[in-house]
C-alpha cells in the first residue's frame, strides 16, 4: 500500500525531523539515543518524531534487546520522488517551449534599439 503524498509531506514538515531523516542517509542506521543527542529534545519526544516517519513510510526501525535502531526505507521517499519527477518534467516541457518560441521569435528579444 503506497504512502500517501500528505502523509510524507506532514513527516518532513518539521526541521528535526527533517534532520532525523538525513542524519540516517547521511550516517545510517542510528538508536533514538544519537538520534536526540543533537537537539534540545527529550526522548519522549524524540520518539513522537520518529512514530512520524515511521508511520510516513519513511524510516523503519528494529529493537534488539533495549535498543531500538531506526534507518532510512530504501523505498522511503519514492512517493515523493515520483511527485517531484512528474512537476519536473511538466516545468522542463514549459521551459522547453519558452526556448522555442524565443529562439523562433529572436527579433522581439532586442531592445528596439
Amino acid at each position: 500500500m503506497p504512502v500517501e503524498l500528505d502523509t510524507v509531506f506532514q513527516a518532513l514538515a518539521d526541521p528535526y525531523r527533517r534532520a532525523m531523516v538525513s542524519r540516517l542517509v547521511e550516517g545510517g542506521p542510528a538508536s533514538m539515543k544519537e538520534l536526540a543527542a543533537p537537539f534540545d529534545l527529550g526522548l519522549p519526544s524524540t520518539l513522537k518524531h520518529l512514530k512520524v516517519l515511521e508511520n510516513g513510510g519513511i524510516i523503519s526501525s528494529v529493537k534488539e534487546g533495549r535498543v531500538r535502531t531506526f534507518s532510512v526505507r530504501e523505498d522511503g521517499l519514492n512517493t515523493l520522488r515520483t511527485w517531484l519527477d512528474a512537476h519536473q518534467r511538466h516545468l522542463e516541457t514549459g521551459f522547453d517551449r519558452l526556448a522555442a518560441a524565443m529562439a523562433a521569435n529572436p527579433e522581439d528579444l532586442s531592445d528596439g534599439e
